[in-house]
């Protein structure tokens, strides 16, 4: 039997860690299953928004990261802006809304 090279073993093993290592969430970012997950809150909250007759017509932006839904956008009035946070608070899935559509003046 050879006797192995610690160097070998340790760059063996971290080249085995890095995968896993690349799986966590860091500063902020997602891993796949999170990212699909909020990739399907964010289908669903767009699909109800667009079923809303009176915010139809608006280009409404949609992101969600780790359940939370930001909004963007511009719409005509306050009611409006209001109406498209709480479709998105009711959608499933969603932890939070961060409404940053801006109301044309």
């Amino acid at each position: 039997m050879t006797r192995k090279n610690p160097l070998t073993i340790l760059t063996l093993a971290f080249a085995l860690a890095l995968p896993l290592a690349s799986c966590a969430t860091v500063n902020g970012q997602e891993t796949a299953g999170q990212y699909t997950g909020d990739s399907a809150v964010t289908a669903r909250v767009k699909a109800n928004i667009v079923k809303e007759q009176s915010l139809k017509g608006f280009e409404i932006g949609v992101e969600t990261m780790q359940g939370t839904v930001q909004l963007s956008g511009f719409v005509s009035n306050r009611t409006q802006k209001d109406q498209a946070a709480q479709i998105a608070s009711n959608t499933d899935g969603v932890k939070g809304v961060q409404n940053n559509i801006i109301v044309k003046q």
